[in-house]
């Protein structure tokens, strides 16, 4: 690709009305930049905005007029053309209207609007369907119908690709493969935006996070580093003549390093434990209130 910069936004903005015709505003001046080939992961609770935003960015919404700068591939979404439309992938939230094909043809028959398809035999094998080849997709479970919505988004060998919510419904071991075939398309060139409410697969995926709130991008950083994580203090435990013993430290290493010169040696039933990614998620979102 020619630029570094996949997904450029700045000032990005877009309101509605309520009920009362009052303006509430979906995004509030977002700026953000998804580097070329990485995979970013926008995290936000429901309503938040991170939706709207995606659907802008895959050219499905438009964003208030006059407002910010938005370039996707090189292209403003909201003037793109078929050209553009090739070179992207999108995994919905729900697809459907295909219950009399078979998962094949449906494959097939998308396959048809791309001018480089992914192999369709690929395409079964990477999201785990070939044994489901030949089943209508009316009668696929929920996470079967979930798999071929993602190998509808796969299959035109996108260079960016826009994964919303695309493991829910899928069991720990499908899971776990897509997340290979994520790391796969990565490897290759594909620059991905995800969305997830799975923070465990954020961490496991991501380079960067950004997490939305309010219609504003609160922070954006590696997992290990979003909201200070690698700053915040951590949870050291040992256990002595006197019980368990837990200390909040701000530097654990120092720590661990007395307690081992205090018991000459190993330290009893020692954990020392940092923020999890969700505890710093959910405190972030909770200091910025609760999206209406």
């Amino acid at each position: 690709m020619p630029t570094e910069t996949a997904i450029r936004a700045r000032g990005l903005r877009k309101t509605y009305q309520d009920g009362d015709r009052r303006s509430v505003a979906a995004l509030d001046g977002v700026d953000l930049d998804v580097r070329t080939g990485e995979i970013f992961a926008l995290l936000g609770p429901n309503g938040a905005g991170k939706t709207t935003a995606t659907e802008i960015f895959e050219g499905f919404r438009e964003r208030d007029g006059g407002t910010g700068e938005l370039s996707v591939l090189g292209t403003d979404p909201g003037r793109a053309d078929a050209d553009w439309r090739q070179r992207i992938g999108i995994v919905l939230q729900e697809a459907g209207g295909f219950d009399l094909l078979s998962v094949e043809e449906v494959l097939a028959n998308f396959a048809g609007y791309y001018r480089a398809p992914r192999p369709v035999d690929e395409v079964l094998a990477a999201v785990g369907l070939t044994e489901k080849r030949r089943s209508r997709t009316g009668l696929l479970s929920g996470g079967q119908r979930r798999r071929l919505d993602v190998g509808l988004g796969i299959l035109g060998n996108p260079e960016l690709l826009f994964l919303d919510e695309p493991t829910t419904g899928f069991d720990p071991e499908v899971r776990r493969q897509f997340w290979d075939l994520v790391q796969e398309l990565r490897a290759s060139g594909t620059t991905i935006l995800l969305t997830t409410h799975y923070l465990d697969e954020a961490e496991q995926l991501a380079d960067r996070v950004g997490v939305i709130n309010r219609g504003r991008l609160v922070d954006v950083d590696t997992p290990a580093g979003l909201g200070g994580r690698r700053h915040a203090k951590a949870l050291v435990g040992w256990r002595d003549a006197d019980g368990p013993h837990r200390l909040e430290s701000a530097d654990p290493t120092r720590t661990v390093l007395e307690l081992a010169a205090r018991f000459g040696g190993g330290i009893p039933e020692l954990t020392v434990v940092r923020p999890s990614l969700e505890s710093i998620y959910l405190r972030m979102i909770e200091n910025e209130g609760t999206p209406s």
